[in-house]
């Protein structure tokens, strides 16, 4: 297990995010100025209101400290490739869904550490983890921000390789993401299975919650329903293995997952039951 925590885990994430910037190009950046308010509400959406949504999910449910603080650390992350496949799937605003993507999983390495420490001690007072947000910053920068980076150098510098290798790269993306959530669960079944009774339905209430919000706050604009598709799935659809990996990053010494982790691991699970219906509704009005 800690092989899996301390190794897989992290190297996971890094490989999902290199095959996020595999997809982006500095065009995906500047339509922010291009399409500022359709952008400006996605963005709103996933930095703003989806905590505010988190926090009131966890009031409502009565989550535990340790899993409160879990479940925020998931509202915190951005969306992923996971979330700009669902768009493209739903025939939304592929564009808009992967410039939200990149920019808000930029912005997350200063946004997240942050908050997690402001979470954690609000939750569990002085029972919370010592957060270094300076050494949470710079892992994140690590396995999010630089594999990004990467991944659009040689999108832009090598373009023939970039694409024979983009697709095995998101299917391999998606294959460590089920080992990590699966594997995860697995190995602390019984503090799963201790908490899946309210664990469970927060984070599908949280998940059925973002994607209605999403879509009535792009209506409430006045966008068009593949902007409203996009948005609705970003905001309702989080990079779980960075929430399982933030939750891991912040516990000193970690020989199993830590409760912090738990949420992000359920919802890995979960969003798939949740979206797809959605997912497939969307499609269908689009056709």
């Amino acid at each position: 297990m800690d092989v899996l925590i301390t190794v897989f885990l992290p190297l996971a994430l890094a490989i999902i995010m290199f095959s996020l910037g595999l997809g982006l190009t500095l065009d995906d950046f500047r339509r922010v100025f291009v399409a500022p308010k359709a952008f400006g509400i996605g963005a709103l959406s996933q930095i703003v209101v989806l905590p505010v949504v988190a926090y009131a999910v966890v009031l409502l449910f009565r989550l535990p400290a340790e899993l409160a603080v879990g479940l925020m650390i998931l509202s915190f992350c951005p969306g992923g490739v996971t979330s700009n496949i669902l768009t493209k799937f739903a025939r939304g605003d592929l564009a808009l869904s992967i410039s939200l993507t990149g920019v808000v999983s930029l912005v997350s390495v200063v946004t997240v550490p942050l908050l997690v420490a402001f979470t954690a001690d609000h939750f569990m007072g002085v029972e919370a983890p010592p957060v270094n947000v300076t050494s949470l910053a710079v892992a994140m920068f690590a396995i999010t921000a630089l594999p990004v980076v990467l991944g659009m150098v040689m999108r832009h510098f090598a373009p023939g390789l970039t694409g024979r290798i983009e697709t095995f790269v998101e299917r391999l993306a998606v294959i460590l993401f089920v080992i990590v959530v699966v594997g995860a669960l697995a190995a602390n079944w019984t503090l799963f299975v201790d908490n899946l009774a309210v664990l469970g339905p927060a984070v599908v209430v949280l998940n059925a919650a973002l994607l209605a919000i999403g879509l009535g706050l792009a209506r409430l604009f006045a966008l068009d329903g593949k902007q409203a598709t996009a948005i609705s799935i970003e905001t309702g659809i989080q990079n779980a293995t960075l929430g399982i990996t933030v939750g891991s990053l912040i516990v000193e010494q970690v020989s199993a997952l830590p409760p912090f982790s738990l949420p992000s691991g359920v919802y890995g699970i979960t969003m798939y039951v949740v979206s797809l219906p959605f997912v497939f509704w969307r499609r269908g009005l689009a056709a």
